[in-house]
């Protein structure tokens, strides 16, 4: 068994940095919850004293007990020509009452000169001075050397010399940053083999993205001799971002085994980064190794009927040690086993032997050659398999809808939607209003419905999203519109393909709205079944 690896977590310092990216205090305290269950080691909450936001994040962070995690906060040596005593960013450090303090400090000399623009004496001053001060008054310090790999390749004894001055001073850690994120594999392994023969104090590294590197060469480090490793989840950064940690660290217990969390920890590796994708508000990568949707779905026929009877057949490992979970796409190029699959998935009835189920795979390849795709619109397909099976009866019927749209100078867009449905033999005529077309559409159907399915309030739509399909022909082409909504325990996804977007998006909006309701009257079912069984049923 290899070393335990220390996990520096850095998403609320670092990972805000990147663009699009915004936490409010109350989303860096759950985010710092969450982390903290994940089992990461350190969580750097953020420069003390820089912005409002961080001042009362660190406020509040002092009466969070934290079961794993230790907070850090972040800051920079000593201002040059100044005391340490007055420094006003180690005052702040020392006063916002985190047991950890992160001090980045410069190892290039091209740094030293250019953007210091200081001595490269002063420079090695400040940082001894710097991790003295903070160590006589009990915290525990990381040192950041930054440019580091630079600093190493362009005057290797002056970047030596700027990690012992950090040594000589107390630091508990000296962390390897590869700022820029120009350093080559090769060049981390051989770099940090030899910091670590010279070095006493633990090493760290703490790599950038600019050359889709910063996971290899992370791995690369601890494969050397480094024993801490920052990064973020979801590889949020500046630039091209930072080391992704959803992928360094089931890299490094899985595949090198060092273990890093305990396996419960590691499973909710998946549910953790998804969370934290939802808060920041960044759309989170469908193929995002280990935790993303497609980390371990499968699309091609051959490749479903292996997994079927194995799945190491096209699986590096098993999704649930992520937390993740396997998922088959159903689409042209889908064959029987891809049907198979999804059916027993969902606990649908289909004989293969049955020129049902060739019809159904004929029926999918038609619609997806009219542009339809089903890898995003589970619930589509779920409600193609379902009606295919016969277990589900037409709810309601559509008779006609009209939509408009008026602009009155100066005034808001109104948009209005006229829908006339039928539903259990009834003809319903509703009109309704929306801050958009399809909106107003929504309005009008739910008002239509809700009589006759009052959970349908429980649903809302949450995201909505028009594709052109063919944009050679421009806007006479095909759109594809998909719909995903919510009710308080699910998530869901519909489509709907048309060279109309007002009746591509109806085809989605029907089939979701749909979809909830067979799963309300499943519910019901299911509860009759339980109430008959305990004589609770009036007959």
């Amino acid at each position: 068994m290899n070393a335990n690896i220390k996990i520096f977590d850095t998403t609320l310092r670092d990972g805000t940095q990147g663009e699009g990216v915004s936490l409010s205090v109350e989303d860096k305290i759950k985010i710092a919850l969450k982390l903290d269950a994940l089992g990461v080691h350190y969580i750097e909450g953020g420069n003390p004293g820089s912005n409002s936001k961080d001042i009362e994040f660190f406020e509040r962070a002092k009466h969070i007990k934290l079961n794993n995690a230790k907070f850090v906060a972040f800051g920079s040596t000593r201002r040059k020509d100044t005391d340490v005593e007055t420094d006003a960013g180690l005052k702040r450090i020392i006063d916002c009452g985190m047991p950890v303090a992160t001090l980045v400090g410069k190892a290039w000399d091209f740094h030293v000169h250019t953007a210091l623009q200081t001595s490269l004496e002063e420079n090695l001053a400040m940082i001894y001075d710097s991790f003295k001060f903070l160590k006589s008054k009990g915290l525990e310090t990381i040192y950041d050397a930054e440019h580091f790999f630079d600093g190493y390749k362009n005057n290797p004894e002056y970047a030596l010399a700027c990690l012992k001055k950090a040594e000589d001073a107390g630091a508990d850690w000296i962390v390897l940053c590869d700022t820029n994120g120009g350093t080559l594999p090769g060049e981390i392994y051989d770099i940090v083999s030899h910091v670590c023969s010279i070095m006493t104090t633990p090493i760290g590294i703490h790599t950038h993205n600019d050359c889709e590197l910063a996971v290899a060469n992370s791995l690369t480090a601890i494969q050397a001799g480094a024993r801490q490793v920052q990064g973020t989840m979801n590889g949020y950064g500046e630039r091209c971002g930072n080391a992704n940690l959803c992928s360094i660290i089931p890299n490094l217990q899985l595949k090198l085994n060092y273990p890093c969390l305990t396996e419960p920890q590691l499973q909710s590796l998946t549910s953790v980064a998804r969370f934290v994708s939802e808060i920041a508000n960044v759309h989170m990568p469908v193929n995002q190794p280990y935790v993303g949707v497609a980390a371990f779905a499968h699309k091609g026929g051959i490749h479903v009927s292996a997994i079927m009877k194995d799945s190491r057949t096209y699986e590096h490992i098993k999704p649930e040690l992520v937390g993740n979970k396997q998922r088959v796409l159903v689409s042209e190029l889908a064959g029987q086993s891809n049907l198979m699959f999804k059916a027993q998935e969902l606990n649908i009835n289909l004989n293969m032997e049955q020129a049902q189920t060739k019809e159904i795979i004929d029926r999918i390849k038609a619609m997806e050659h009219q542009g339809y795709q089903f890898e995003g619109a589970d619930a589509s397909l779920e409600l193609l398999l379902r009606q295919a099976s016969g277990e589900i009866e037409e709810m309601f019927t559509l008779e006609s809808f009209k939509i408009s749209v008026e602009k009155i100078a100066s005034q808001a867009v109104v948009s209005e939607a006229i829908i006339k449905i039928k539903v259990h033999g009834e003809t319903v005529y509703t009109v309704a209003e929306g801050n958009g077309p399809v909106n107003a559409l929504d309005n009008a159907l739910r008002k239509a419905l809700i009589a006759y399915y009052p959970s349908i309030q429980n649903m809302h739509l949450s995201d909505y999203k028009v594709r052109v399909i063919d944009d050679k022909v421009a806007t006479a082409g095909k759109v594809r519109v998909l719909i995903e909504s919510s009710d308080f325990n699910n998530t869901w996804s519909t489509v709907g393909v048309s060279e109309n977007i007002f009746e591509a998006s109806w085809l989605a909006l029907i089939d979701s709205i749909r979809y909830a309701l067979i799963g309300q009257t499943q519910i019901k079912h299911e509860s009759e079944k339980q109430k008959e069984r305990f004589g609770l049923v009036n007959h």
